[in-house]
């Protein structure tokens, strides 16, 4: 019998900032780390959701490509906690019929995807590394896709490229800041049933006929994703770092 038992980690006096905690994975990465004992600091244009009643939960309803804003959220968790352990990048868009391929692609489409899926992870990862330095410690998890492996019959090209530049991002911070104890690696998940996948929620057919495309016969949660984040943020990952942690049920098996 399979031991389903979760693994428990101990985040008290330790502080998170994630991009995308207006739902799905990034909601239920805020949830997890708050119910471990850290200050979760979360951001998204998206209403707070409701979900966040603790007091270990402060959110902020902003744009993460307004630069300004952004700065003002470092600020706050400056005057705040001192410092930073913990960031994650998980917010990012698909914009499924507008994005296609490079050679049908709105350029102005094409840029707002970049906008929020890359540059402002790299934004977000250059505020955050002066709050590691301050207590020479960090870890980074920045989320990426499946489709940054590979090319797709329906291209989406701007998401692809986005997501695998995502990878080099991880890779980078990994390997300028390894000497100061500052961790990066990359999430990268799967089919994964989120609001961005709301298409899917009353299509059975659909749903089951992907399912039974993974090798493991399910779609993936956000607590899937949650549990990948938690262990590369805790010191039970202490010696990884510019790596991938692959969560998509045996997908790019195929």
């Amino acid at each position: 019998m399979p031991n389903n038992t979760k693994p428990t980690y101990n985040f008290t006096n330790k502080t998170a900032l994630i991009t995308g905690a207006g739902g799905g994975m990034g909601e239920q990465i805020c949830l997890s780390l708050e119910s471990f004992g850290a200050k979760v600091y979360g951001v998204d244009l998206k209403n707070k959701p409701s979900v966040y009643t603790g007091k270990n939960i402060t959110y902020f309803q902003e744009d993460i490509t307004d630069y300004k804003a952004i700065d003002s959220i470092f600020d706050e968790i400056s005057n705040e906690s001192g410092k930073l352990d913990y960031l994650g990048n998980v917010a990012g868009v698909l914009l499924f019929e507008k994005d296609k391929s490079l050679v049908d692609i709105d350029m102005d489409i094409y840029d707002k995807v970049i906008d929020i899926n890359l540059k402002a992870s790299t934004y977000m990862a250059r505020k955050s590394i002066p709050l590691m330095l301050k207590s020479d410690s960090g870890s980074m998890v920045h989320f990426s896709s499946v489709q940054a492996y590979r090319g797709d019959p329906l291209p989406q090209d701007a998401y692809s490229q986005s997501k695998a530049a995502i990878l080099n991002l991880s890779k980078s911070v990994a390997m300028q800041f390894a000497n100061r104890n500052i961790r990066s690696n990359t999430i990268v998940p799967g089919m994964t049933m989120t609001p961005l996948q709301k298409r899917w929620e009353n299509d059975s057919e659909s749903k089951e006929k992907m399912a039974n495309f993974i090798p493991l016969k399910r779609l993936g949660t956000p607590n899937d994703m949650a549990d990948g984040v938690l262990f590369l943020f805790s010191d039970a990952s202490s010696f990884i770092t510019g790596t991938e942690l692959i969560i998509d049920g045996g997908i790019l098996l195929h």
